[in-house]
């Protein structure tokens, strides 16, 4: 039996299949479009058993043609520019794309595990799985929301595992391809490595400056929570807060960098005009749905996931 990864390139997906890998497992079909070449960086030293494109995987989908002995689909592939404002592509790649994988999913009664994401939440300071705390911001969150929401109207109807996982400020290995998009923790060290100096946003929202606090998961934890549920035998439904629970602010980070490399300093600038009103200045993980389902492992905290990354 294969599992399914759609991203299997990407930052989560290439760790989700490592972690597989690590687990004794090669059976995996990756999923992903390779035209950025530098991606492969992250299967390298991974063990797969077959690759598809992923709009082939589309066609697959749409089309409903079994691959025979899947025993999980874990949908990573999406547009995660948070920054691209081009509607029309956000809701192709991350709303359509992945409602064709779920009826596949549905169709062939496979566990589909799906990745939302913490920015569906906005500016509020409350971070819980229900429309009263949901309000994106960006058109990426949107595209995030519209798709929960889509699976809240049919989760009823699939007889199948269905779960959506709100993934937090994700960092750790194998996302150098990300470029921009890279976790804070990723680019601060880049920084301060490049030049010695951690640039950290003056104070907004109320917040000191450097003092605006993210929930920081670490990558490992993630494939963990994906794989925990891919895994379950009893069929399980829902949308879930992948997060250790615990914000930490922009300072800390920095600061823990910073004692890792033995030097640096940080440098404070502006808050960018554009971004105002457009910045989570806070997110933090409500964990209960996720405990009641059944997830009990501890999540790293910053300290060790930092380590870990280095």
């Amino acid at each position: 039996m294969h599992y399914l990864i759609t991203g299997a390139a990407g930052f989560i997906g290439s760790n989700l299949v490592k972690t597989l890998n690590e687990r004794g497992v090669s059976d995996i079909i990756a999923v992903d479009e390779m035209t950025d070449g530098d991606k492969h960086q992250n299967l390298a030293d991974c063990q797969i058993a077959d690759f598809i494109d992923l709009a082939d995987f589309g066609e697959i989908c749409a089309r409903f043609h079994s691959l025979g002995n899947i025993k999980a689909v874990i949908h990573n592939g999406a547009c995660a520019d948070t920054m691209e404002n081009n509607g029309r592509l956000m809701m192709a790649k991350n709303f359509t794309y992945a409602k064709n994988v779920f009826y596949w999913c549905r169709r062939f009664n496979l566990p589909f595990v799906y990745a939302s994401s913490a920015s569906v939440y906005g500016v509020g300071k409350i971070s819980r799985e229900e429309p009263q705390c949901e309000r994106p911001i960006n058109m990426y969150a949107y595209s995030k929301l519209a798709f929960d929401q889509f699976i809240r109207k049919n989760i009823a109807a699939a007889n199948n595992t269905v779960v959506g996982l709100r993934y937090f400020n994700v960092y750790g290995a194998r996302e150098t391809t990300k470029g921009k998009m890279a976790s804070m923790v990723s680019q601060l060290y880049w920084q301060l490595r490049a030049g010695g100096e951690a640039k950290l946003f003056t104070g907004t929202d109320g917040y000191p400056d450097g003092g605006q606090m993210r929930d920081f998961v670490n990558v490992r934890d993630v494939a963990n929570v994906d794989l925990f549920f891919a895994d379950r035998p009893t069929t399980v439904k829902g949308i879930f807060n992948v997060g250790t629970g615990k914000a930490r602010s922009f300072n800390e980070v920095a600061q823990l960098l910073i004692k890792r490399l033995g030097r640096g300093k940080i440098e404070y600038v502006p808050f960018p005009e554009k971004l105002a009103g457009k910045y989570q200045s806070f997110t933090e993980a409500d964990l209960t749905a996720l405990r009641a389902a059944g997830y009990d492992a501890d999540f790293l905290p910053l300290e060790k996931g930092i380590d870990c990354y280095f």
